[in-house]
């Protein structure tokens, strides 16, 4: 039976239909509207933030290739290897000087093992290091920019005529050719090392001054903390510049002055590695000899609170030696300070010379 003819129609009119879309109305209307007019969908852009970082690549390759900052990781390189080494020898030094235990370098030694083992003789290395390699680097660093900057100054003032001053027939030229800058130098580097690398040196005495008050870096911080606050990290600060400013002066200049003395007189240009190590330690010595007095004095007076008995100044530190040992009593200990200062400067000048060249050769070949 075949389909009749306006059925037929309206299926093929709805087939057409099919190509048209969107649909408006209810179940008892409907609109069919074409492609051509479908309403579009509202689209929302996305917000972006973006924050574009500087290139800091170069800035710091070029910072790092700097004579400055090669002579300061020179100077934390040799005092980390230097201090490896000779931490005993710090440990039993630092026990003597203030008067804890034995008055005989192999007496202090045994009785270091014999209470803390093998490990005692390294009683506070840990913050020894953290310490040291800050202090050379910092001190190495100062001692090397401010002669630098004193020989230029030197040299600029020589050039310029306008610092003589004219009273009458008098002519007086104002000169400082008479300061020495490595002097000025090994000064600046002993005071600004100090001021920074201090609360360390605190923190390091105690540790090995009374490992059992103060058995781990953690407790030591806390109860320096709890006894007088950031103050007290700072103990004996005054004496400590003090003692520290004419060992500094010495040990720089007479390390310059018997390495340039040395050259001359054997016409050569520099010094190799065992010559650094012998005038170095020379050096230290000379330093550690001539100020070793004030040293004492201020070991007393930063752990004299250890003891109940902390003398209020250095002057007083120094008579309150005198009166209970003698004169004597200001070199307690220089033997063995001797022993650990000479190696100590030796080896921490030979490494320090042996990196600075090869930092610097690689500088100039980049």
């Amino acid at each position: 039976m075949s389909p009749k003819p306006h059925s037929l129609s309206l299926s093929q009119s709805l087939k057409k239909e099919k190509k048209y879309s969107g649909v408006f109305g209810d179940v008892y209307s409907m609109a069919i509207l074409p492609k051509e007019v479908e309403l579009e969908k509202e689209s929302h852009p996305k917000f972006e933030l973006r924050f574009q970082l500087p290139d800091l690549t170069q800035p710091i390759r070029e910072f790092s290739r700097t004579r400055e900052v090669r002579e300061f990781l020179s100077g934390a390189l040799a005092g980390a290897m230097t201090k490896a080494v000779l931490a005993p020898l710090e440990t039993i030094r630092t026990r003597m000087v203030v008067g804890v235990g034995s008055r005989h370098i192999s007496g202090s030694f045994l009785e270091v093992i014999e209470k803390q083992g093998w490990q005692g003789l390294w009683a506070g290395n840990a913050v020894n290091m953290i310490r040291i390699i800050p202090t050379q680097a910092i001190e190495f660093a100062t001692f090397e920019c401010v002669k630098r900057a004193m020989t230029s100054t030197q040299e600029k003032w020589k050039q310029d005529e306008s610092h003589k001053v004219q009273i009458g027939p008098v002519s007086l030229n104002l000169s400082i050719s008479w300061i020495s800058p490595v002097a000025v130098a090994g000064a600046a580097a002993g005071v600004v090392s100090t001021l920074v690398c201090h609360p360390l040196e605190v923190l390091k005495d105690r540790l090995t001054v009374s490992p059992e008050a103060y058995p781990s870096l953690s407790i030591a911080i806390s109860k320096i903390y709890k006894e007088g606050g950031i103050g007290a990290c700072y103990s004996g600060l005054s004496p400590t510049l003090i003692g520290m400013l004419p060992y500094s002066t010495c040990y720089y200049f007479m390390y310059e002055k018997m390495k340039k003395s040395y050259c001359q007189a054997k016409n050569k240009e520099s010094l190799n590695r065992p010559e650094m190590l012998l005038v170095g330690a020379l050096a230290g010595f000379t330093a550690s000899t001539i100020s070793f007095p004030l040293e004492v004095a201020r070991k007393r007076l930063m752990v004299g609170a250890l003891q109940g008995k902390c003398p209020p100044h250095m002057a007083a530190a120094l008579s309150e030696v005198i009166r209970e040992e003698g004169f004597l009593g200001l070199y307690r200990g220089w033997g063995a300070s001797c022993l650990k200062v000479m190696p100590s400067s030796g080896i921490t000048w030979m490494f320090y010379e042996a990196w600075k060249d090869i930092l610097l050769v690689q500088r100039n070949s980049l």
